[in-house]
């Protein structure tokens, strides 16, 4: 086996996928830097992440937390009707995680020595020995391997991909969390104990627990987290939308307290008219919702050279399968397994691409279909096995 002692990586955004990759590539015996744009550690606006294999396979077999030391449960797949009636349900697992602990995790297995914060990498040059990456504040760094984890927005992609632009899907996520003991006992039960849906006339809402502040992971503690799809027209509606408080448009997210109080008065007056109870309840008692705007990203290619893409920098999908954080994690794995059988990074790099790029159009066809059958064909039926979370397919 290979090994890569003396040789040197950069790793271009600190969120999970790119700490994912900074373990893996250390693992290898890289030196590996992480460069975060943001002056601060990252927030995460306590948003939930369904935890599928790829996600805590670092927590299975490396690092010293277990993975039900980062992570929720539920036993049910459940979907609500009028008057909460259930629809259908199924006896399944899943498992969940807010953004904010799986991150703070990750970092502390890192540790915050080689993390930069408030660097904003602009550029790149290579040549055959090596990348030459330029920042926003004239500093620069080279490195033998250099792998861009910066995002939906991502510099990395715009270089190797110029015409690749996000593409709006025709709808936006409602977002929020409520604290379990803050609603009804009703509800609290219902939505506590299953990977929970409603869905109306073009619109769902999926709703499941993630841990609360401080780490609360017991019943009564955690957050009850949701996204409510809902659809809103290209150009001057949306346009209107996801403009904050501030009179600026957010492109990628409108944050918490920062969406105009007409819209999140409307949203929730609409939950009460569309909405299972419980649903409705959990969206109406939430204080600072968020709104995202729900695009598609897709790359042509993730490699050049030495430099690689992964995660939403190089494909960025639809929520539906859960599929996001799953899809950075694979990346990096798979990364480290090539680069663990090649002593040359870029033929390494060269093999790894094909199979990511498969299996990023693969996932984004997968939940173009699904956001087609919920919000715009009224065709998502309860209990339906091809609407299950999957990065690899349904339930996989």
């Amino acid at each position: 086996m290979p090994t890569y002692e003396g040789s040197r990586a950069l790793v271009l955004g600190g969120s999970i996928g790119g700490l994912t990759a900074a373990l893996l590539l250390r693992d290898l015996g890289f030196e590996v830097t992480v460069f975060e744009r943001t002056p601060t550690e990252l927030d995460g606006r306590g948003g939930g992440i369904v935890l599928q294999p790829d996600t805590l396979r670092w927590f299975t077999e490396r690092s010293q937390r277990r993975p039900e030391e980062v992570s929720t449960s539920t036993k049910f797949l459940r979907y609500l009707g009028e008057g909460n009636s259930i629809l259908f349900e199924e006896e399944i697992e899943w498992r969940y995680s807010s953004w904010s602990v799986l991150y703070r995790s990750l970092l502390s297995d890192f540790g915050r020595e080689n993390y930069v914060l408030g660097e904003f990498a602009v550029g790149f040059s290579q040549d055959a020995d090596g990348v030459d990456v330029r920042f926003v504040s004239g500093r620069e760094e080279r490195a033998d391997l250099v792998v861009f984890a910066d995002g939906i927005s991502s510099t990395g992609r715009r270089r190797l991909n110029p015409d690749t632009t996000p593409t709006y899907s025709g709808y936006v996520g409602w977002r929020g969390t409520v604290l379990e003991k803050d609603v009804s006992a009703e509800t609290a039960e219902l939505l506590g104990s299953a990977l929970s849906y409603c869905v109306a006339p073009s619109t769902h809402i999926c709703m499941y627990p993630i841990p609360g502040p401080d780490e609360g992971f017991e019943v009564g503690k955690r957050l009850l987290n949701y996204v409510w799809y809902r659809n809103v027209a290209e150009g001057a509606e949306l346009d209107e939308l996801l403009t904050d408080k501030r009179g600026f448009i957010g492109p990628v997210s409108v944050h918490p307290g920062q969406v105009q109080d007409r819209y999140i008065d409307e949203m929730k007056a609409a939950a009460g008219k569309l909405l299972a109870p419980a649903a409705a309840e959990l969206v109406q008692r939430t204080e600072q919702p968020y709104i995202q705007p729900i695009l598609d990203v897709r790359s042509p290619r993730m490699v050049e050279g030495r430099v690689a893409l992964i995660g939403d920098a190089a494909f960025a999908a639809r929520p539906h399968a859960a599929a996001g954080t799953a899809k950075a994690a694979a990346d990096a794995w798979a990364l480290a397994s090539v680069l663990g059988g090649s002593d040359n990074i870029p033929t390494a790099l060269a093999k790894w691409e094909p199979g990511q790029l498969q299996i990023g159009n693969n996932i984004i066809d997968r939940v173009t279909r699904m956001g087609e059958r919920s919000q715009f064909q009224n065709s998502w039926t309860p209990g339906d096995p091809d609407l299950r979370f999957g990065l690899y397919g349904p339930g996989h």
